[in-house]
């Protein structure tokens, strides 16, 4: 495998000196499909070199962006599937949050006890600096309206799990990044809406209770399975027998709902009485839904391995998408959006530790909360921005800012990282010598 990603590697240093060589000449013909090649085979070899290998799902985003930039045709439609389309966006949205629930646990919620003050203040700094932020860079920039909410709108998601993996990086806290995330995710159906509403309201029509369904919808019932999952595998006898009743009632629920029981209620209860009954199809879907991944992965135990993957893949889906359909806006304005996710993540950074450091945190906690605040869930706002039908507005930060917070996050990782590594050898090295 490493000798395979050695040739790939070559095969992408010499697609690089092709593409050079026609933008002097002048082949036009080439240049796009060489630079889509080269750059997937960057991706795919960059891992024989291993400084590179933090950069990996980096990479796949720059992929995904090139593809959309330089082919945004064959990314929006293929004939009259929609690629944009809202159904197409949840599911996959879903799909990309239940992958990354699986890598989270019950027990992640203890920390919020034992580290109640760390919560806090990560979770406080989460949903006031990044929104907050968002909206003076909308000002600043004078971004047209829906553009200038999509700002707002990742500002206002929670933190994703891009943030557990640059805490792991850069050795800081990593019990208190999970916890951060979990709480942090299951706030966002609230703390998304409400932000949104404050201060996007004059930018776009936002319903609260719309866009927290959306979220419960797009977070809360993918994630929810994930917990359930993980209920499963750790419960004892009881409690599995009280999780098999609800999963039982869940189907029920279903089948009635199936078998005209949804006609029914439609026809006698109020649109928002209907918004109600939808998301208790959904969330009985979750339970389902939990419940059958963990019969399969008992089958095939290889499964949950693969799911993180499965949620790289999505990611890639909808940058490439909206990319593709954000192009004309890229084209435009792009410098300054990558200037105002510039700013507004390095403003995340460092309000994040530097508020931790004066409320007397230590040294990892502080840069926890830095990477929990700055790192923010880009697949969630692509998501809302999707099912919104304004994945080319809305949607274009999320494309611009979540491939800059991947390099950065990883950047400012691997740095603490080596500091941490080069304050740890240089106490060992005093301790020597005091003994001798």
């Amino acid at each position: 495998m490493q000798k395979a990603e050695g040739y790939i590697f070559r095969i992408s240093l010499f697609s690089a000196l092709v593409l050079i060589t026609s933008l002097i000449a002048g082949w036009k013909a080439i240049i796009y499909p060489v630079a889509v090649f080269g750059a997937i085979c960057f991706a795919l070899g960059m891992g024989t070199i291993s400084w590179l290998k933090s950069y990996r799902y980096t990479a796949w985003i720059v992929v995904a962006i090139i593809c959309g930039m330089l082919y945004p045709q064959a990314f929006q439609k293929w004939g009259n599937f929609d690629l944009r389309d809202k159904w197409v966006i949840l599911a996959v949205v879903q799909m990309v949050m239940f992958g990354m629930g699986t890598q989270m646990s019950l027990k992640d919620f203890v920390g919020i006890k034992s580290m109640g003050k760390g919560v806090l203040v990560g979770i406080i700094c989460q949903f006031t600096i990044m929104p907050v932020t968002g909206f003076m860079l909308t000002r600043i920039f004078n971004f047209d309206p829906e553009i200038a909410a999509g700002v707002i709108l990742i500002g206002s998601c929670s933190s994703g799990l891009a943030s557990n993996v640059m805490v792991y990086i850069a050795k800081a806290n990593l019990t208190l990044s999970v916890t951060l995330t979990s709480v942090a995710t299951l706030l966002a159906p609230i703390m998304t809406p409400f932000w949104m509403k404050m201060l996007a309201g004059t930018y776009v029509n936002i319903n609260f209770l719309d866009m927290c369904i959306q979220i419960i919808k797009i977070v809360v019932v993918p994630v929810g399975a994930a917990l359930l999952f993980d209920a499963y595998l750790h419960a004892n006898t009881r409690v599995k027998s009280i999780l098999n009743g609800i999963f039982i009632g869940a189907l029920v629920f279903i089948g009635a709902m199936l078998t005209g029981f949804y006609s029914y209620l439609n026809g006698h209860l109020s649109e928002a009485g209907m918004k109600g009954v939808v998301l208790l199809n959904f969330l009985a879907g979750s339970v389902v839904f939990g419940k059958l991944y963990y019969l399969v992965t008992r089958v095939v135990p290889n499964l949950r391995s693969f799911m993180p993957k499965l949620s790289m893949f999505g990611i890639v889906y909808f940058t490439t998408v909206t990319t593709a359909a954000s192009r004309e806006n890229i084209m435009a304005i792009g410098v300054f959006m990558l200037l105002a996710s510039i700013l507004h993540n390095g403003l995340g950074y460092t309000f994040g530790y530097s508020i931790s450091k004066l409320l007397g945190m230590d040294r990892d906690s502080c840069r926890t909360v830095a990477l929990e605040v700055g790192l923010q869930n880009g697949g969630m706002a692509s998501g809302l921005a999707g099912v919104m039908g304004k994945l080319a507005t809305v949607g274009l930060a999320s494309a611009i800012f979540s491939p800059w917070m991947n390099i950065s996050g990883s950047i400012l990782a691997n740095y603490w990282k080596r500091k941490k590594l080069a304050a740890i050898a240089l106490s060992e090295s005093k301790n020597k010598s005091k003994k001798v």
